[in-house]
């Protein structure tokens, strides 16, 4: 399947989502290194990524080498907008499923990046013939992201409560899940 596609946003801007090369490595480093200081929501916050360049060289050769794993970025004029990142199971029962984790800069919010991201996963999935199973985690209280989710078909199954604490407040984690037929 080619995992190359370009997208039109509203503002006349166009998206391009293709796979990660490890020539890419350095400019998504420094990419995961700005966005915890635009969002509450990630699992990380500033100075907490501290992937080196040749780890995620490593990470995204693993990724290109698995069918059960992609590594996307979105890029908008060169600059990297969107990084959505999944990764199947290890073992033969488990290699149907996983889990993927998705970003998008802060200052592009609003224009259906993550929708376009989530999208060309989806599709890749379905290809594959192995993923059967898509899951996630994500704040109870982060709401556009929730909604995109939903809308792509996305289910809760279930809460983790005090998954998160940040700035003295305690946050619950919702799963949310999509079956791949």
């Amino acid at each position: 399947m080619d995992t190359t596609r370009t997208h039109q946003l509203k503002d006349g801007r166009t998206l391009t989502i293709r796979e990660a090369a490890p020539d890419d490595a350095a400019a998504i480093v420094a990419y995961l290194q700005q966005v915890p200081y635009e969002s509450p929501y990630l699992g990380f916050g500033p100075g907490e990524f501290t992937t080196t360049v040749e780890q995620e060289v490593a990470i995204i050769e693993d990724h290109i080498q698995s069918d059960n794993k992609i590594f996307l970025i979105g890029l908008i004029d060169g600059e990297i907008a969107s990084v959505n990142n999944f990764a199947g199971g290890h073992r033969q029962r488990s290699r149907h499923v996983g889990e993927f984790g998705i970003t998008v800069r802060e200052k592009y919010w609003g224009h259906g990046i993550a929708s376009h991201m989530l999208t060309l996963l989806l599709d890749w999935a379905k290809s594959t013939g192995i993923v059967r199973k898509i899951n996630l985690v994500t704040r109870v209280d982060n709401h556009g992201a929730i909604h995109v989710y939903k809308k792509l078909g996305f289910v809760q199954e279930g809460v983790h409560r005090r998954s998160m604490y940040l700035d003295g407040t305690f946050y619950d984690a919702i799963f949310m899940g999509i079956d791949i037929d």
